[in-house]
């Protein structure tokens, strides 16, 4: 099958990886993928935010699939416009990639379907939001309505912090449109954990659980990121909880946009927070995790090309299987991450790091220049290892790590130290 996967991070080198595991041999490409997806796709030259370039393309050259990869391109449409020219999507229409482009239409659909989330209100006016801070007490929670590339949440440990980002997002612009409109939201303590759901507008099928670590350095210390390391299972999220989230989450979801006239396809992605008041959705996404997709799919066993292909039919029947190694990734990342930080280094050692035993090299942030690869992004490279155990899997992965290097690399060395700290192996 010819497949186009739209993005070029690290989830997008593993959806093309795990594809090209499958029994057949597909025809991949990468819209515009990077530098390590051009060892087993084409790159085509065209961002992943230009719906008519790759609306375009997939016209011309008709794949039988295309899976969109981030968020931005479905918020936009992309599978919308595909739909129009008969290209199979994997992936959510518009109408209902707002479950990730508008938190407040989110939590609208949320609190419709008894799904349960935190206590949170709406606000267009810094006065009527600073007012309201201290019925929801410290810490609080305050969230750019739209997509903000992972940046648009913040938890204020004190009210000056809560009035600065509150006058920083509505009346600053902080994040332009996207925070024109805030919720400010109650804190709910506990320990986040993520689970994906594949959706063909009614039935619908859980993937592994997973946990990622959104600190830039150990012990869970620093400013936030878009994930420096994940692993898969992660004991907090037991049979239980799974069940839990599918009878009590999914279902509702699908069944409430259903009742709005919105038929969900793709990947649900539910972040939780499992605490003292239970089980609670954070957020919804509406495309894989990075980096919880290169610890996942490389647990998913079958025809992923077909799952994928049947899911964005609407014919999602197989049961997907779930191989029962542990996966574990670590994010190696540029210097200055997550703030400013240089392109353009060279990386070393990638064929001695791939040449560990369970350990798959994924590029998020690499592009190729004179035959060699470099840096071209914050997160450079995630680190991904099988194995037998969690901890197996763990030291694979920082083996792997350790053959690598560029200039100013930097990583967290207690990747799964929740899981170690409730026993697991």
């Amino acid at each position: 099958m010819k497949i186009l996967v739209v993005g070029g991070g690290g989830r997008e080198h593993a959806i093309l990886w795990r594809l090209s595991r499958d029994g057949e041999a597909h025809e991949l490409f990468a819209a515009p993928g990077n530098g390590g997806t051009a060892g087993i796709a084409t790159n085509v030259p065209i961002g992943a935010e230009d719906i008519g370039g790759i609306v375009a393309w997939a016209k011309a050259e008709r794949p039988g699939l295309v899976v969109a990869g981030p968020e931005a391109p479905l918020c936009a449409g992309l599978a919308d416009r595909l739909a129009e020219i008969g290209i199979p999507v994997f992936g959510p229409k518009q109408a209902a990639a707002r479950m990730e482009g508008s938190k407040q239409f989110a939590k609208d659909v949320m609190n419709a379907a008894g799904v349960p989330t935190a206590k949170a209100m709406t606000f267009t006016d810094s006065a009527a939001a600073i007012k309201a801070l201290p019925s929801f007490g410290l810490p609080v929670v305050i969230k750019a309505d739209g997509l903000a590339a992972g940046k648009g949440v913040v938890i204020a440990q004190t009210a000056a912090e809560a009035e600065e980002t509150v006058r920083s997002m509505l009346d600053g612009h902080q994040f332009g449109d996207s925070s024109a409109s805030i919720l400010v939201e109650e804190f709910l303590d506990g320990e986040e954990a993520s689970i994906l759901a594949l959706v063909d507008g009614a039935d619908i099928a859980i993937l592994p659980g997973a946990q990622d670590h959104k600190r830039a350095l150990d012990n869970d210390q620093g400013p936030n990121t878009g994930g420096m390391g994940a692993y898969s299972p992660a004991p907090v999220v037991t049979p239980e909880i799974e069940k839990f989230a599918l009878e009590n989450i999914f279902r509702p979801t699908v069944a409430e946009l259903k009742r709005r006239g919105i038929e969900y396809r793709g990947v649900l992605y539910a972040g939780l927070m499992i605490g003292p008041k239970g089980v609670n959705v954070l957020e919804f996404n509406c495309r894989f995790g990075d980096p919880e997709t290169e610890v996942i799919l490389p647990r998913i066993g079958g025809d992923f090309a077909q799952i994928l292909l049947d899911c964005a039919k609407g014919r999602l029947t197989s049961p997907i299987s779930v191989r029962t190694e542990a996966c574990a990734t670590i994010v190696m990342a540029a210097p200055g991450y997550p703030g400013k930080y240089p392109k353009g280094l060279p990386i070393a050692g990638l064929d001695a790091a791939g040449a560990v035993p369970g350990v798959t090299v994924f590029h998020a942030g690499t592009a190729l220049k004179d035959g060699a690869t470099v840096t071209s992004g914050g997160r450079v490279l995630a680190v991904t290892a099988l194995g037998n155990t969690l901890r197996q899997a763990v030291d694979a992965a920082y083996a792997g790590v350790r053959a690598i290097g560029f200039d100013g690399a930097h990583y967290r060395t207690d990747i799964a130290h929740r899981a170690f700290a409730r026993g697991a192996k």
